[in-house]
């Protein structure tokens, strides 16, 4: 690893990780390894499942949002060490943080790329834990690293969200920009796909810059059980056109009543019902490379019931893959 890497990193502490004991290790908390990307002392057999939190609401700060979503990875450990664990046969090894203390965002992405490189690298799964919408970016670049020498690489992102992400970037890059450099930066094998759009959380731009791009979203009004088949369809066709899939799950994408404690909170999104439904959709096509989870703030939680929704859904993730 870089210097740079060396910089945004630091290692999981133990404790984060607690729960019951059982003798059978029957708890995540059990099931879970503690390793460092600078120097792994476990062995990582393909196919392992490596979590690494990106611990940085720097870009959420430069968007005007409430700021607190750095705390994110260790209240999502903290829930999901709780949950039992079903899926035996996957190992599981938290890799530690990307860390932003400095207020350097584009440093810290860059970290964040070369850390899920080297794990896509190593044949890990990589669960990323957010932080900021910003996420996205540094995510999807170690994603295209590390696909460079593929010939076939069309990529699809699917995005659930209340928001495109797509603004234009004006003088830095910020929580509200990731999908926006994504499409112009890597235009030549990329797709967007955003489910759970908002028409009162986007401005007019940001549609004319989904039509420029050719951006087939979802809106929220079609997120019901009712459209769930059509839905379905749009997203398996989207599936279907694309070679490996990078998913990203904003937490504002869903109702606050589910999901109160994120940056950008919203009565109306997304029910889990629903969205496990299409979850499944997805990660049933085994195309998915990798995942993250975006914009968790516990400062604005109420009875940790957004970290333990997000903590579900990388149960959920884990199960199906």
């Amino acid at each position: 690893m870089t210097d740079l890497y060396k910089t945004y990193y630091q290692k999981t502490e133990p404790d984060v990780w607690k729960g019951r004991n059982s003798e059978r290790l029957l708890y995540w908390h059990e099931r879970v390894t503690l390793s460092s990307l600078e120097a792994p002392d476990v062995n990582i057999e393909k196919g392992t499942v490596g979590i690494l939190g990106y611990a940085c609401d720097e870009g959420v700060r430069r968007n005007n949002g409430r700021v607190g979503a750095q705390e994110g990875p260790a209240a999502i450990r903290e829930r999901l060490g709780k949950l039992s664990y079903h899926t035996l046969e996957k190992k599981i090894v938290d890799f530690g943080d990307v860390v932003c203390d400095d207020g350097e965002l584009e440093r810290c992405q860059k970290a964040l790329s070369q850390s899920v490189s080297w794990l896509l690298s190593a044949g890990v799964f990589p669960i990323v834990l957010g932080g900021g919408h910003d996420i996205a970016y540094g995510h999807f670049v170690g994603i295209a690293d590390h696909l460079e020498s593929v010939s076939t690489k069309k990529i699809g992102v699917i995005n659930f969200d209340a928001h495109f992400d797509l603004r234009p970037v004006v003088g830095r890059c910020n929580s509200g920009t990731p999908f926006y450099q994504i499409l112009t930066g890597h235009a030549s094998h990329v797709s967007y796909m955003p489910i759970g759009i908002q028409r009162q959380a986007n401005n007019q731009e940001l549609f004319e810059i989904a039509a420029v791009h050719d951006v087939p979203y979802v809106m929220i009004e079609d997120c019901t059980m009712s459209q769930l088949l059509s839905v379905t369809a749009r997203l398996s066709s989207f599936i279907e056109a694309h070679d490996y899939i990078y998913l990203s799950i904003d937490m504002d994408g869903f109702s606050s009543a589910y999901a109160p404690g994120v940056s950008a909170p919203s009565p109306l999104g997304l029910e889990p019902a629903f969205f496990l439904k299409l979850l499944e959709v997805i990660m049933a096509s085994k195309k998915v490379v990798s995942c993250d989870l975006a914009e968790l703030n516990p400062a604005f939680d109420q009875d940790q019931s957004t970290a333990r929704l997000v903590a579900i859904i990388i149960d959920q993730i884990v199960r199906w893959l």
